[in-house]
């Protein structure tokens, strides 16, 4: 991977995007793009792309910027005039300032620092005009891979994630027996609009969670209250273990089908991706589970092309059957050598 060398300003027509530490190369190659800055366990990239690239359809980006600006030997007593004097002019005005570091250790020491100047700086733009209450306004990133160099871009609220860093945290549950829970929560903020969270989320749905134990898919489920067969040799552990609206079955994940569908499917099973992709299409394309959450561990190399060959067998599936369907897939923060998928039928 290379290295940007960059004067001090120096405008850029180029992208910023976050990552998880670790998978620089897996984001860079999904891109398609030229890097400019990609240093493996950096937490972002720099990219020039000729084309346009769409949020939506990066697996491993945290967060899609459009990089305006770099400001290199920022002083350490006046940084303020210097990043004041280099925002570009046009957009006119921003929705929101965020401030952000890369999610490394070296990135978390500079929390402090940033807590105290984004007021300072946040003061400086609303004073001048360039802030406004408008949530379709580009947002205005202000990155520092150091404490003295800054990256300065903006992010389309259309085309980005709605979370500073990219990353949405979730308290953990005092109850759920894992903390696997934080990802199945995520899921359900990251996939689903608030109308779809509306309809297919409601008390009474039942589920199925294969390869449950020790529960905290489960636990999530139940959370919402949902009726939720538990599937999984293992033991479930904690509330979930006699919890009234739980059904644990000592079976093969693999083998079980319920006698009637049901609305949701669940499967955070340790098994290749290409064989989780194939039994989760098989639910869907088949009618046992309108809509399904599950998780593909990927190899330590070629992680990309086992994520890509997973996904094309689930579109092979249901294409075959003819059906309107909506396929989606994101490494998220709680996810580690692992991503996040999303399968669902779609009525027509």
């Amino acid at each position: 991977m290379c290295a940007m060398s960059t004067p001090n300003p120096i405008k850029l027509k180029q992208w910023l995007l976050y990552c998880r530490p670790g998978f620089e190369r897996d984001c860079l190659q999904e891109t398609q793009a030229s890097p400019l800055e990609a240093s493996a366990n950096s937490g972002f990239l720099i990219l020039h792309s000729k084309r346009l690239l769409h949020y939506d359809q990066l697996t491993f980006t945290r967060q899609l910027i459009t990089l305006l600006v770099e400001v290199n030997e920022l002083p350490d007593r006046d940084r303020l005039t210097p990043l004041l004097a280099a925002i570009p002019d046009t957009p006119a005005q921003f929705s929101v300032l965020w401030l952000e570091t890369p999610d490394t250790n070296d990135g978390k020491t500079l929390s402090g620092f940033i807590k105290r100047f984004q007021p300072l700086l946040e003061e400086k733009l609303r004073s001048s005009g360039r802030m406004a209450e408008d949530p379709n306004l580009s947002r205005l990133h202000i990155f520092f891979p150091d404490k003295n160099r800054a990256l300065i871009g903006t992010s389309d609220p259309h085309n980005s994630s709605s979370a500073a860093m990219g990353i949405l945290r979730m308290k953990m549950p005092y109850e759920s027996p894992s903390r696997s829970v934080l990802k199945l929560a995520e899921a359900f903020e990251v996939f689903l609009t608030e109308d779809e969270k509306t309809q297919w989320i409601r008390p009474g749905m039942r589920a199925v969670d294969l390869g449950a134990a020790p529960g905290g898919w489960t636990w999530h489920l139940v959370s919402m209250g949902m009726q939720v067969e538990a599937v999984d040799n293992g033991p479930l552990k904690g509330v979930v273990a006699d919890h009234p609206l739980v059904k644990h079955l000592r079976l093969d994940g693999f083998r079980y089908r319920p006698k009637y569908a049901v609305d949701w499917l669940v499967c955070d099973m340790i098994e290749q991706p290409g064989r989780v992709a194939a039994l989760v299409a098989d639910w869907i394309a088949s009618g046992s589970a309108s809509r399904a959450f599950f998780n593909l561990k990927l190899p330590m190399k070629k992680r990309l092309e086992a994520l890509n060959e997973a996904l094309v067998s689930i579109r092979e599936v249901m294409d075959k059957k003819g059906f309107k369907y909506r396929l989606k897939a994101k490494q998220l923060y709680h996810d580690r050598e692992e991503v996040t998928v999303f399968l669902a039928r779609i009525k027509r």
